[in-house]
């Protein structure tokens, strides 16, 4: 997902340790996330044990959410860097993000319509509860998903210097001479 080459290369890294202790932050966010995707499901799978319309997309969506950070740590800890995998990780995470914040709003507006919606059975006072625990909740996967993100980039940046090895390529020289001989020309207020 090339998030992977972080976890391996960290030793040749410019910050080792820093690598190391965002790729154990990421680790951890994602365990919390799969953790509070998992009670969100069983709070929807309690207000209705067989869920309606709506109930299912919204388990769906938390199951969304498992299978990407599932895969998010899974990956993190593998050898190859592959650019398509980083990102489907990106494109999904930003995906249940925006729609886990969405159901955290609808459900913090509009819980008497949300319950009516997922036809619950549970007595109102009851399900009012279970359903602001699953926003609750909703709020911190919507938080957590976008801390996921910032890390994932963190992690691409340092699998990017890593492979860079901190030496100055050819091409490097190359490019920064080009842009000191074009100013060169310039007149003498420009001229760096």
């Amino acid at each position: 997902m090339g998030l992977q080459s972080v976890a391996i290369t960290t030793a040749t890294a410019p910050h080792p340790q820093s690598a190391l202790r965002v790729h154990k932050l990421f680790l951890a966010t994602n365990y919390i996330l799969l953790g509070a995707a998992s009670s969100c499901i069983f709070l929807t799978l309690s207000l209705r044990l067989f869920p309606s319309l709506y109930g299912f997309f919204l388990i769906l969506l938390h199951i969304v959410t498992i299978v990407a950070a599932a895969f998010s740590c899974a990956s993190s800890t593998s050898a190859a860097s592959h650019t398509r995998w980083y990102t489907f990780h990106m494109v999904s995470t930003v995906m249940t993000a925006i729609f886990e914040g969405s159901v955290s709003v609808l459900i913090f507006t509009r819980p008497a319509d949300f319950l009516q919606a997922i036809k619950s059975y549970v007595k109102e006072e009851d399900a009012e509860v279970i359903l602001k625990l699953a926003g609750g909740l909703c709020v911190l996967i919507f938080c957590l998903e976008w801390v996921v993100l910032g890390l994932a980039f963190v992690m691409r940046y340092y699998a990017y210097t890593a492979d860079q090895n901190g030496a100055v390529t050819e091409a490097d020289m190359r490019r920064s001479a080009k842009v000191q001989d074009s100013m060169s020309d310039w007149p003498w207020p420009f001229q760096v």
